[in-house]
């Protein structure tokens, strides 16, 4: 047989892996935050993730279509999109009076944050965590505009749980099945760790980023004196953990950058949580560490294979 040696660019491992394909995975393991979000929050809950969903489809097509560049819809990417901006949204989005401001988000996730800036693989955000802080700025009211479970205890249906200020005494159950008000898909916590479970043994993420920023988000509420399950449990802490933190395109592609990244996190979120005016900082935090990784991937760069470090000018030979 024939030895032939074949010289070509790099990358040199390759897999079966596409966009389109961890994408696919994405999406079944957000599958089970829709349905606890139906399940809590009743039908109107499918409402607001098919519209979401649908307007980022149909924004990108449009955008593509008008600016005459290959349609990426099939990828799937808009469809992750729209299901993560859903689940950032309270259900009370889906009035039929206010059904028009996710289409705001949708059009600033895909447009303005996406596709502006070069289409998938070159956002300097994740664009639905981009989407829910402008509809949050622009619509306090209406974001806050919290519908609270029937099956919710008394203690949880004043506010939702980092609202009411004292999380010493919520019910750790509840708050683990998610029977309080919030936004989709931050509620059940279960159901969350069902999709984290399914990308990790997918291998569609690594496990290095949730554990990072939830593992300092507990030793920060450890010594800061708060209750540390209460902290885990409560507010966008695991949904962005593992569904927006871990982004491929605003996040490290290093272990070091990542474990950094989770840090990060953890610390802006403790932050804000615990002496900023504000209830939640997850959102926030993953902004702006977004705009950090570029800084944190040159730093944590892997040294080549057989890399000599050349010698400073003026030293002797």
């Amino acid at each position: 047989m024939e030895n032939r040696l074949i010289v070509t660019a790099s990358p040199h491992i390759t897999d079966k892996a596409t966009t389109r394909g961890l994408m696919g995975n994405v999406v079944i393991s957000l599958i089970p935050c829709v349905i606890a979000s139906a399940i809590i929050f009743g039908w109107q809950a499918l409402v607001l993730v098919a519209v979401t969903t649908a307007a980022c489809v149909v924004f990108e097509y449009l955008y593509c279509m008008v600016m005459k560049k290959p349609n990426p819809v099939s990828d799937l990417s808009a469809v992750v999109t729209g299901i993560i901006l859903a689940l950032n949204l309270p259900v009370s989005m889906a009035k039929p009076q206010v059904i028009w401001i996710p289409l705001v988000g949708a059009f600033v996730a895909i447009v303005l944050v996406k596709q502006l800036f070069g289409g998938l693989g070159s956002n300097f955000a994740n664009p639905a965590l981009v989407g829910r802080i402008v509809l949050f700025l622009g619509f306090s009211a209406r974001m806050t505009d919290w519908t609270y479970p029937a099956a919710a205890v008394d203690a949880l249906t004043g506010a939702t749980p980092l609202g009411t200020g004292n999380l010493e005494n919520l019910p750790l159950m509840e708050l683990f099945l998610g029977v309080h008000g919030g936004v989709l898909g931050e509620t059940c916590s279960l159901a969350i760790l069902i999709g984290f479970a399914w990308l990790v043994f997918t291998k569609t993420i690594s496990c290095a980023i949730p554990v990072a920023y939830v593992g300092t988000v507990a030793v920060m509420g450890l010594l800061c004196g708060q209750p540390v399950l209460a902290q885990i449990l409560s507010g966008g802490l695991l949904f962005g953990a593992v569904f927006m933190a871990t982004d491929y395109v605003t996040s490290p592609f290093t272990l070091k950058g990542k474990i950094a990244f989770g840090l990060g996190l953890g610390i802006i979120t403790c932050a804000i949580r615990f002496w900023g005016n504000m209830a939640e900082g997850v959102s926030f935090a993953i902004l702006l560490m977004n705009l950090f990784v570029p800084y944190i991937n040159d730093l944590t760069r892997q040294v080549p294979l057989g890399y000599v470090k050349p010698p400073k000018e003026g030293a002797k030979k």
